[in-house]
């Protein structure tokens, strides 16, 4: 691979890794929704999804991290206990509940105000760049604001049905139970904003404790082991006295366990923290109108869910929005690869350098007057000479 090319990989490589992260929550909403509808408790879900992240996960931690890894200390094991609870517990429960109020297609929908949630918390807490007579700043504010606005269309218009060819002549799951009324969107809608802003909290504090913990693998196992410990605690509350609900079987309900676990918990924190180091928390985030419109052209084929014109209506504000907010701070986390002149700039100053000593040695270069015997320096000084010898 020559130079250039490399540098352009380079230079993708973060666009790639997100990318790859909006189509492993896609099939993660699909394969979720798919699993509640047979009967699966969110709660053991969020469970199961994080025990198998943490087998995952944790032996490449303890290999790989070993030269890494820093000394725990109490300030960062609280910071971990916080995120633990966060994401795996609060975010993931209220979502999944939100979604058994809803569609899959709708609450990927809903996750698209994430990003501007996480915009506001970076701005408050001084991690994003925010000058109000600036073009860039006005655009990432009413995106913002366009973002808030396309959640609310999603959640308040339906609208007709948007008929498509394969979802002709099937019901699903909505469609069974007479469909989702007002009272069950707003219901979903308010639990998924919630759960959004959960898991931005999430990614604001994930990115300042990668500042005093840098390592990925292991930031990630602790994550997913205390998720499961505190998960397991509020399935056991929420959930008592129904034992049959731990069990599994062959089933979709296995397949969604392993799947968001290994994918959308085990690889997604490792792979959030990477990205994150360079491009911040709003960067990761800014992708997420791509898992929308992958699930639903998943939901439609798999789980026959019927697209609502009020609920393009809103993706549509929403990408708008969103992307305003992308352009806003695209000269934000630029880290181009150094040009030829700033590569050559410090052989410049050290020629430069190099030069100006040259130029005072020659300076101070002397010449032998042999007629006199005297040593006269460039500057027309006169010297005593160095080895005098009398006759």
């Amino acid at each position: 691979m020559t130079i250039p090319a490399l540098n352009r990989f380079e230079r993708l490589k973060p666009f790639l890794a997100v990318i790859f992260l909006q189509f492993g929550f896609a099939g993660m909403d699909v394969l979720s929704k798919a699993a509640l509808n047979q009967g699966m408790s969110n709660y053991v879900l969020v469970v199961y999804r994080h025990v198998v992240a943490f087998a995952v996960i944790a032996p490449f931690a303890v290999v790989f991290d070993k030269k890494v890894r820093p000394k725990m200390t109490l300030p960062i094991f609280i910071k971990l206990v916080a995120l633990s609870l966060l994401e795996p517990v609060i975010d993931q429960n209220l979502y999944f509940l939100g979604m058994k109020y809803t569609t899959a297609t709708f609450a990927a929908a809903m996750t698209n105000i994430l990003p501007a949630l996480t915009f506001v918390m970076a701005c408050i807490l001084r991690l994003e760049k925010l000058r109000f007579k600036s073009i860039r700043s006005q655009a990432k504010v009413f995106g913002t604001i366009a973002t808030v606005a396309g959640a609310m269309v999603i959640t308040l218009v339906k609208g007709p049905i948007i008929e498509l060819i394969w979802t002709k002549g099937k019901t699903n799951h909505e469609q069974q139970s007479g469909g989702i009324d007002l009272q069950h969107s707003i219901k979903g809608a308010i639990m998924i904003t919630i759960g959004c802003f959960s898991w931005a909290c999430f990614m604001v504090l994930q990115a300042i404790t990668l500042k005093t913990y840098p390592a990925e693998l292991s930031l990630t196992a602790w994550i997913c082991l205390l998720g499961s410990m505190e998960g397991t605690i509020v399935a056991l509350v929420m959930e008592r006295g129904k034992a049959t609900i731990w069990s599994l079987n062959w089933d979709v309900k296995l397949l969604a366990a392993l799947y968001s676990g290994i994918i959308c918990s085990g690889l997604a924190y490792y792979i959030q923290g990477v990205v994150m180091k360079d491009r911040g928390p709003v960067f990761v985030t800014a992708f997420s109108p791509l898992c929308m419109v992958i699930v639903a052209v998943m939901g439609s084929f798999i789980l026959a869910e019927q697209l609502y014109f009020g609920r393009v209506l809103g993706a549509i504000i929403i990408v708008a929005g969103l992307y305003l907010v992308v352009w806003g701070k695209s000269k934000d986390h630029e880290f181009p690869i150094p040009s030829s002149k700033e590569q050559t700039a410090p052989d410049k100053q050290i020629t430069q350098a190099g030069s100006s000593r040259t130029e005072k040695i020659n300076h101070e270069a002397v010449t032998l007057d042999v007629s006199g015997g005297d040593v006269v320096t460039t500057d027309g000084q006169l010297d005593k000479p160095r080895n005098p010898t009398n006759v």
